[in-house]
């Protein structure tokens, strides 16, 4: 699958408690798992749908990448993308790293202090598929100020941020990026992550791109489930 430059590519959660993740992923969405990296590359398992690579999860270990999901957005030249972070006001938490073959990495915060990817594709393009049930369909920010933030986005995404959502976190709630995973039904996909030992964070509801619920995992990792 190809992506524009700045476009959502990879999403990864970070878990005290991979194979507890493995579980509800696996029952909420009917992924599959491989065995897992080894301690070179963090301990990283891929999810595949349909045997295709849909998202990753990965031990919470070193603290330098929060608890919970994480969008990588598609970067030619990694170097060149975080050095426009901090020249656009945000900041760098891990920089660019070569992981092997599969790929270049960073780590960054943008202004309100959101963390997000950045990925430069070697081996590893990223999703292989999208918008089919149980996978990725969107990135959407929950900004305190959208104003300040977007012009941010604007600059380090380029025309990769027509495919960002960007609405306002509310007051008292923690500014973050939101994966929306595409279900064929919200209500019921909310139902069975409560059962799996996850929560509703917010009600299924209708909204302009679709009908979306807010949930949590059995470990607090939000995300969204996107219907429509």
């Amino acid at each position: 699958m190809e992506f524009a430059e700045g476009a959502p590519c990879w999403a990864d959660a970070a878990l005290p408690d991979v194979e507890a993740g493995k579980r509800f992923y696996g029952d909420l969405f009917g992924w599959t798992f491989d065995e897992g990296a080894g301690a070179e590359y963090g301990y990283y398992t891929q999810a595949y749908s349909d045997g295709r690579t849909v998202a990753a999860l990965a031990p919470d270990r070193d603290g330098r990448t929060p608890t919970g999901w994480t969008v990588h957005f598609r970067a030619r030249d990694a170097e060149t993308v975080a050095s426009t972070v901090q020249d656009s006001g945000g900041r760098l938490l891990v920089e660019p790293l070569s992981i092997g073959p599969f790929g270049t990495m960073a780590l960054a915060a943008d202004p309100e202090g959101t963390v997000f990817g950045l990925w430069q594709a070697g081996t590893h393009g990223g999703f292989e598929t999208r918008g089919e049930p149980g996978t990725f369909r969107r990135a959407e920010l929950r900004a305190h100020d959208t104003t300040a933030v977007a012009p941010f986005y604007a600059s380090v995404l380029g025309h990769g941020v027509a495919d960002l959502g960007i609405s306002s976190a509310g007051g008292g709630a923690p500014a973050r990026f939101l994966v929306h995973f595409a279900v064929t039904d919200c209500a019921a996909t909310a139902e069975a992550a409560t059962r799996l030992g996850g929560r509703v964070k917010e009600e299924p509801s209708d909204t302009p791109c679709g009908r979306v619920a807010v949930l949590a995992d059995n470990q607090g990792a939000a995300f969204a489930v996107h219907q429509g």
